[in-house]
């Protein structure tokens, strides 16, 4: 599509919706490429809510995420801006970890709530909270925490404070812990896996997720009698460790209790297509499923007896049984797609057409500007430095601005670069979890053909130097400039 072919369809996308749409923004925690149906035709796991968006929106085969590990991709969705670009440089923060997000950045909640918006998140932050100390030097959960998201742009806050594997375990509520943590949670191993710290009565493991189901689908039910536009971002507990889906589902998938939770995760989907519908606020809501990073399940050969629908202690699969990751390399933390190559569906009734599919590369980093260009804020210099507005891409056309190549980065920090076809991975190694590891920046780079190969078995590099050396600098170009925009 020309540039003005794209001009025309964003004026007449906008002219469709004249007012400032609701954006719902849901994000699981750990669900694979290969998990719903819509995307893998051979999972086991009934994804009905999830194959309906599809149906009724925009399906994006190509969407990643900016990290293969969880903290760095919540900073990229809130921020505009890589990770790697802040003072976490890889691996992810903890419950008690100092804040994050730097003072005075700018977040998508916040650039929205100046736009007009009503602002909420509902689930999991992992962003650091800043816990205050009593005078014992111990935390005092009755002090209200100092950097939490309400100090970054959200009018509303209801959360935990990481994963639901890292203590403490409490609820925190527009910054206050709701219930003192008097419980001391032991350590389990997986698949309930826990680490031993302080838990309040009232969050219990399995009902967790059904907990902040009701909340946000509540929050959405209010804001709609409202006469303003809201922003809520539903960042999900699961299917990340512990697996402990809620009794109703266990058994439900036949493949053990990640495909269980798997099940719960398109439930929680499905409520919030409900509330949406049913408070009558479905023509002028963009609706965003998609996930954090890869599944953490490992696949197993067809020929290995012992799985996790054998054993469900075990963290694999039997790729008869299940492929979590689809036919992508490697899991969450590798700078292989199977790390961030994840789930995308947008529905928005009347600019973005049902069943309609998207095969440019994108990558989370891109929700800021998608939200400035449809509420028409200008985005300043100083902030969203990596995003790039999906709006030409809803309405069926191509980028306004030329995309910048996408930036992967994995768990321990190794870059890779993908650049339309052609993917380099600057290191020697996943960067996370697949053997060998390898180190950033060790040589030999590795060079792949994603569109005859997206498995990455196929290593181009040595046969292709010239090109490895362009993508190399333009990776080293868009690392040194501190902005991709």
């Amino acid at each position: 599509m020309g540039a003005a072919m794209v001009t025309m369809a964003v004026a007449l996308g906008q002219a469709a919706f004249a007012a400032k749409p609701n954006i719902v923004f849901v994000l699981a925690d750990d669900m694979g490429y290969g998990d719903v149906q819509a995307l893998n035709s051979r999972s086991r796991v009934p994804t009905p809510n999830l194959n309906r968006l599809a149906k009724q929106g925009m399906t994006f085969t190509d969407a990643h995420s900016p990290s293969a590990v969880c903290t760095p991709t919540r900073y990229g969705v809130l921020t505009g801006r890589y990770c790697w670009r802040s003072r976490l440089k890889r691996g992810v923060l903890n419950g008690y970890s100092t804040p994050l997000l730097e003072p005075g950045r700018l977040t998508v909640a916040g650039m929205l709530r100046a736009e007009g918006y009503h602002t909420s998140v509902v689930g999991k932050w992992h962003l650091g909270l800043g816990f205050q100390k009593g005078a014992d030097g111990k935390i005092d959960y009755a002090k209200p925490v100092t950097d939490g998201p309400n100090e970054h742009g959200f009018n509303d806050s209801f959360i935990i404070p990481a994963s639901l594997d890292f203590p403490p375990y409490v609820y925190i509520e527009n910054g206050r812990v709701i219930e003192p943590p008097t419980i001391d949670q032991p350590a389990v191993k997986f698949p309930g896996f826990l680490r031993r710290g302080p838990r309040q009565p009232g969050l219990v493991m399995d009902d967790c997720l059904d907990d902040l189901t009701r909340r946000a689908t509540h929050v959405i039910r209010e804001r709609a009698k409202k006469d303003q536009p809201f922003f809520l971002y539903f960042p999900l507990t699961a299917p990340h460790k512990p697996v402990q889906p809620h009794s109703r589902f266990i058994g439900k998938s036949g493949i053990g209790l990640y495909g269980d939770f798997v099940m719960q995760v398109d439930w929680t989907v499905g409520q919030v297509m409900q509330a949406i519908r049913e408070a009558g606020i479905g023509k002028n809501t963009l609706l965003i499923y998609t996930s954090d990073n890869g599944s953490f399940m490992y696949r197993r050969g067809a020929d290995e007896k012992d799985d996790h629908v054998s054993d469900p202690t075990v963290q694999a699969y039997n790729e008869k049984h299940h492929t979590a990751n689809g036919d992508l390399r490697g899991t969450k933390a590798d700078v292989w797609e199977a790390g961030h190559r994840v789930p995308f569906f947008a529905r928005w009734p009347g600019v973005i057409a049902a069943g309609s599919t998207c095969d440019k590369p994108t990558a989370h980093v891109d929700l800021f500007a998608t939200c400035a260009e449809l509420t028409g804020a200008k985005l300043p210099d100083d902030s969203a430095e990596d995003s790039f507005s999906w709006l030409p891409l809803f309405q069926g056309g191509d980028w306004g601005n030329l995309r910048a190549p996408v930036i992967h980065h994995s768990a321990s920090g190794m870059f890779a670069l993908r650049s339309g076809k052609w993917k380099l991975i600057a290191g020697n190694g996943s960067g996370g979890r697949e053997a060998p590891k390898g180190k950033p920046f060790a040589k030999p780079y590795r060079l792949f053909d994603l569109s005859s190969d997206l498995g990455e078995r196929n290593d181009l590099a040595k046969a292709k130097p010239n090109l490895v050396g362009r993508l190399t600098a333009r990776l080293e170009e868009i690392r040194d400039n501190g902005r991709s925009r």
